[in-house]
């Protein structure tokens, strides 16, 4: 993030399983809010959203995760039009893959 989004800090907000969090119609409001500080307080201008292969916290296969990551870029832009969203899939060698990204504002 650091590199790619030319960026001094980082702000990291975890939960096992993030990306299944966004599944439901309703995006989970206490993430939102912590996202929200990030973005608002800190002035974020990019948003990461991180599913990983071998995740303990969604035992899923790697293809539901990523229909997942899909869903929550897309609701994560929706409540931060002002950021620049991406969806990130970390593989079974640990390598970084963009899987999905967002339009920048």
């Amino acid at each position: 993030m650091r590199k790619n989004f030319e960026v001094e800090f980082v702000d990291m907000i975890t939960e096992p399983g993030i990306v299944k969090l966004f599944e439901c119609e309703k995006s989970p409001e206490k993430l939102i809010e912590k996202i929200k500080v990030s973005v608002e307080r800190h002035r974020a201008s990019a948003i990461a959203v991180v599913a990983h292969h071998d995740c303990a916290g969604n035992p899923v296969e790697k293809e539901q995760q990523i229909e997942q990551l899909k869903t929550a870029v897309e609701k994560l832009k929706k409540h931060f039009k002002s950021a620049e969203v991406v969806g990130l899939w970390v593989n079974e060698e640990f390598k970084v893959e963009v899987v999905f990204r967002s339009e920048s504002p």
